[in-house]
């Protein structure tokens, strides 16, 4: 039976959480608690799990818990809660979505498959399951930017013609910009759309209409100081922010990039006691790419004033 949750609006600055790892690779539950409270106080909208979270690399009791601490400390602070349910197969998107909503999270995201290559039909089709089995908001995550493959305009837009409000879109292909006009246009509007390129659009994705943004944990702090800036109409603070913190995406070229970026920058700020993240991984920080971290970091300390 379903669980009948008041449905939020998903808006503002949303960053996706990293997973800190015991040596043993378990999750570190004292150090996750310290993170969430720390984004927290950066005076973010919520908090949300996704691939950078490295759920993909979890056990589904651990995708769970994971799930149901973000959730908590949500709740706690009064924060809104997005929790992946993407998977390989629809059954288990399913199960990931209703224990989303079973333990009061206000929105789902969904990935679509990566192992298979699906037309629109049988996207349709998994989307379409996951929407019926939860009454939750669900985010649609194109995240063929970094892994799989773009999901077409036309698809999207009949889910936001089924589902209506329920329906929000994280678009990551390129070009970001002009899909994001396209989106908007296309249906009149009525498109909600959150940036996702780790705030690296986000000032000209913010021109084009979105909602909101779903950056990285390790800098929410300027991506908030960047959000409160373009909502006040304060483009030139908003930019200079946005330079150095371009610079740190562009280094982030794929999921295990963000990670390992992302951990070294949050164990830096004290937050994290280790960087550890799952095997097996396709790239680690070497000295250089600290360094140069480190330099663009200061900037962009130095650009919001912390």
């Amino acid at each position: 039976m379903k669980i009948m949750a008041q449905i939020r609006e998903i808006a503002g600055v949303l960053p996706v959480i990293q997973t800190p790892f015991l040596a043993d690779e378990s999750i570190d539950e004292a150090t996750l608690i310290n993170e969430l409270n720390w984004v927290l106080d950066q005076g973010v909208a919520g908090l949300t799990t996704g691939m950078v979270s490295e759920i993909l690399r979890m056990t589904e009791s651990e995708r769970h818990h994971l799930s149901e601490i973000v959730v908590g400390v949500a709740k706690d602070r009064g924060a809104l809660s997005i929790i992946s349910c993407g998977s390989e197969s629809t059954k288990t998107a399913i199960a990931h979505a209703q224990h989303a909503q079973e333990i009061g999270a206000d929105a789902v995201m969904a990935i679509g498959p990566l192992t298979v290559v699906l037309g629109d039909k049988a996207l349709f089709a998994y989307y379409d399951e996951i929407a019926k089995a939860t009454n939750l908001n669900i985010v649609i995550q194109d995240a063929s930017g970094y892994v799989g493959r773009p999901l077409s305009l036309e698809l999207q837009i009949e889910l936001l013609e089924k589902y209506g409000a329920r329906i929000y879109f994280k678009p990551e292909a390129a070009p970001i910009g002009q899909n994001v006009t396209q989106m908007r246009d296309m249906t009149g509007g009525r498109a909600r759309i959150l940036e996702g390129t780790g705030g690296g659009a986000l000032v000209d994705s913010f021109r084009r209409g979105i909602v909101g943004t779903m950056p990285g944990a390790e800098v929410c702090w300027a991506i908030q100081k960047m959000w409160d800036a373009l909502c006040a109409g304060d483009y030139l603070t908003a930019t200079d922010i946005s330079d150095p913190l371009l610079q740190l995406v562009h280094l982030s070229t794929g999921i295990d990039i963000y990670v390992a970026i992302e951990k070294y920058l949050l164990k830096k700020q004290g937050v994290f006691t280790s960087t550890l993240a799952r095997p097996p991984l396709s790239f680690l920080m070497d000295p250089e790419t600290e360094h140069e971290v480190d330099i663009i970091f200061d900037r962009l300390k130095a650009q919001v004033g912390n």
